[in-house]
């Protein structure tokens, strides 16, 4: 007779949580669609034919000159035209008007919401690349100063990086589906023409579900909300954890979209070698680790261009990961902000109190010793708690900016 029942396998009771999940949402989708009908609507996001949206396009169209400005200057510091301090004043000067450049336009003209972001996106990516060519091209000339030809190949430096300025490798650069500068990259020997066309069916259909849970479910819940720190305390956790299924339904979409599929797919077509857009986050047993794996090409910009510059300056690594939290929470504001015309600094709030989080998981993970605690806290003030809060703050500041225009 045996005192207790051990099982090596739990199988079954997973199959199960499967079958409700499916049952659960299933029953959400037949209530949703009894309710609303079929929603599917573009005017709040987008609309291509509204000439409000030309000058976001024409702004859009216009940012190659930056790149183009920073080749310039780079080719008279290599020639030695100009001196080291006036080549860091021109670069600080083409990095600001890249930022101040699309804001201004963005704010005078009354756009879509999707509009201004989609070109917000764009221009801090042209803004992380433009600091990383400058920066990098800084540390050649120094180190060309400083090491012999015979060294080089015992440094970190290739000595092909030690040639010159190349046109050819900044458009390449500003292209490839990275955001840290080098003069060449790995490249695979060929393009898989099939899989390129497989991933981008995938990206469509991935988009077209993303559309469709947004105006569906997303739209008529935070229509239906009040202001969540203004309204019944009750009625604002409903709707956050009523918004909570699909906004984290979409960003799933989106990362698997953009991190998986679109990366992908444009590292193909470039024949770009170094594949390592993301790691396991799904397995976070802490929030610093979320964060350090989530989106590998900005926190591989983040180690080269903000942490180790502040760690090599004498600064404490907390200091250092202080400063990387906070440059990431001015560009978190930026994207959302500046398309929704609304400064009331939520993003930035929502990133900086990331750091509160990453010591409390990293403090329980050590004490607990058991990587579902973490996890479990990620899970729950990332995606349930988080997103929908900040979608609801958005929307409102939003609509009430539309009421005071009209």
């Amino acid at each position: 007779m045996r005192s207790s029942n051990r099982f090596e396998s739990h199988a079954g009771l997973f199959n199960l949580c499967i079958v409700v999940l499916i049952a659960v949402n299933s029953r959400l989708i037949i209530e949703n669609l009894m309710k609303y009908g079929l929603l599917i609507r573009a005017g709040f996001w987008f609309s291509a034919r509204s000439l409000r949206d030309w000058p976001l396009l024409m702004c859009c169209l216009t940012l190659p000159a930056f790149p183009l400005g920073a080749f310039m200057v780079e080719k008279l510091a290599y020639r030695k035209y100009i001196p080291e301090k006036l080549v860091i004043f021109l670069h600080v000067i083409i990095t600001t008007a890249t930022i101040v450049y699309p804001v201004l336009v963005i704010i005078k003209c009354d756009s879509a919401v999707l509009s201004g972001f989609v070109l917000m996106i764009l221009d801090c990516i042209l803004w992380l690349k433009l600091v990383s060519y400058a920066h990098t091209n800084y540390d050649i000339r120094a180190l060309s100063k400083t090491v012999d030809k015979d060294d080089l190949r015992s440094s970190y430096l290739d000595p092909d990086n030690m040639k010159g300025v190349s046109f050819k490798s900044l458009v390449y650069f500003m292209v490839a589906p990275t955001l840290c500068y080098q003069q060449s990259y790995p490249r695979t020997a060929c393009i898989r023409k099939g899989w390129v066309i497989r991933q981008l069916i995938k990206c469509l259909i991935f988009t077209g579900l993303m559309g469709f849970i947004i105006e569906q479910y997303i739209n008529p819940i935070v229509k239906n909300s009040q202001h969540p720190l203004k309204g019944n305390l009750l009625n604002a956790l409903e709707r956050v954890l009523k918004l909570s299924v699909p906004t984290l339904y979409v960003w799933l979409c989106m990362f698997y979209c953009f991190f998986h599929l679109w990366l992908n797919i444009l590292a193909e077509l470039l024949r770009f070698g170094d594949r390592e857009f993301y790691k396991d986050w799904w397995n976070a047993k802490t929030v610093e680790e979320y964060w350090r794996m989530w989106n590998m090409p900005v926190h591989k910009w983040m180690v080269r261009h903000i942490y180790f510059p502040c760690i090599r300056n004498g600064l404490p690594k907390g200091v250092a990961v202080f400063i990387s939290f906070l440059t990431s929470a001015i560009f978190h504001e930026l994207l959302v902000a500046v398309p929704c015309h609304s400064f009331k600094f939520w993003a930035f709030l929502g990133i900086m109190l990331q750091i509160p989080l990453v010591i409390l998981t990293k403090y329980l993970q050590n004490k607990f010793r058991n990587t579902m605690v973490g996890n479990m806290i990620f899970w729950f003030f990332f995606c349930i708690f988080g997103q929908p809060m900040c979608i609801l703050l958005y929307y409102h500041d939003v609509m009430n900016r539309k009421v005071r225009t009209e």
